[in-house]
């Protein structure tokens, strides 16, 4: 796959459905939430793509004055109907105007970022002790979903560069690319040694839940109505074959770090 940052168009595709978004994407471990807060030196949190709001929300809900970054009009005027002050940009041309935070987190969102110039940017608009806290979900469905799942994908959309993704270990892959954003911090020379954080909860997803999901997912966002269905349509058979539901863990990981 191209590198992620690059794909403008896939990552500025989100909010043609800001309304599904908010609602089928999951909300963040309330011990992310509580680690990220106790380990800020204060309050000011910006966070980077921050989409409908979905963590700048719980961010509030803990205490935070939060700003929002987000390049997509929809999304941000979403998470504004929902009380998250937002600023229309891509983090790496945002001007901060000479304000500096306690804490820099992203969600879901950083590998839309070219990890050098944001984890410089961050450096730039963190005050010393702040926090930087990147952090995603892993949507990991069983091998049985996930193989249907591959294995359609690449009949109806072939040239997708997700079509030749294996329906491989899900938290390995996600594990690896924090590696990645872990060595693109370290080069800043800006910030102590990243701590990588890890929490793991059971969650059981019925048939219309995974599905209601998948739609907001990169692979799946830009595909034309026909294409969508067909997916769609294959997963759901899988997950009936299941008994319509199915309980996994359901993994969140973080690289979190220190402005020095």
């Amino acid at each position: 796959m191209p590198t992620s940052h690059a794909a403008r168009e896939m990552a500025e595709s989100f909010g043609a459905d800001a309304g599904r978004y908010d609602r089928a994407r999951p909300s963040y471990p309330a011990a992310l939430i509580d680690r990220v807060v106790a380990a800020s030196p204060g309050p000011a949190v910006l966070d980077v793509g921050c989409g409908t709001g979905i963590e700048a929300r719980q961010f509030q809900a803990a205490g935070c004055r939060v700003l929002g970054v987000d390049p997509d009009a929809r999304m941000a005027e979403f998470a504004r109907r929902t009380g998250v002050e937002v600023e229309v940009a891509t983090f790496e041309a945002w001007d901060p105007a000479g304000r500096v935070f306690d804490a820099v987190v992203a969600g879901q969102a950083w590998h839309w970022v070219d990890p050098d110039a944001g984890a410089a940017k961050a450096g730039e608009v963190l005050r010393p002790g702040g926090l930087l806290a990147v952090f995603a979900h892993v949507f990991e469905s069983p091998p049985a979903v996930a193989e249907v799942f591959a294995e359609v994908f690449r009949r109806v959309v072939p040239d997708s560069p997700f079509a030749g993704q294996p329906a491989g270990n899900a938290v390995e892959m996600h594990r690896a690319g924090f590696e990645r954003v872990a060595a693109s911090i370290r080069e800043t020379g800006a910030f102590a040694e990243p701590e990588h954080w890890r929490f793991d909860r059971e969650r059981t997803c019925t048939r219309d839940e995974w599905l209601d999901l998948l739609p907001t997912t990169g692979g799946l966002t830009r595909l034309p109505a026909t294409a969508q269905a067909e997916i769609l349509t294959a997963v759901g058979a899988a997950i009936d074959e299941l008994g319509g539901a199915f309980t996994k863990t359901f993994t969140t990981l973080a690289v979190a770090t220190v402005r020095t």
